[in-house]
């Protein structure tokens, strides 16, 4: 895999159990090779013409762009948000061995 074929995907989710629970299922359907849960945040964003502010647990997804579309549509069908961030940003360079780590890990399963 090179870099550019690997993803970083964030998003944000309400709580600490529900990125928890949406990160096991990403890598249980090998979706993404690796989830991080990060310790809570605040964002600060208008919605709907008000100012929010709002406490958030992110996630940083690691895959492959030929997962991307299944991932995009398995984080918006389990996500409580009405319109979640899903942000993907290409891998420009990393550690070889990790990358390909990454490319097996979110190959599709064949039955």
């Amino acid at each position: 895999m090179s870099a550019t074929a690997t993803l970083l995907v964030l998003t944000n989710l309400p709580d600490a159990e529900a990125a928890a629970k949406l990160a096991a299922r990403l890598v249980a359907q090998r979706l993404v090779a690796c989830a991080n849960v990060l310790p809570g945040c605040t964002s600060v964003y208008r919605w709907q013409g008000a100012l929010e502010t709002t406490s958030e647990v992110p996630l940083l997804l690691k895959t492959s762009a030929a997962r991307y579309p299944a991932l995009e549509a398995a984080i918006l069908a389990a996500h409580p948000y009405e319109l979640p961030e899903i942000v993907a940003v290409p891998v420009e360079r990393g550690l070889p061995a990790y990358l390909a780590w990454v490319a097996s890990e979110t190959e599709a399963e064949t039955d």
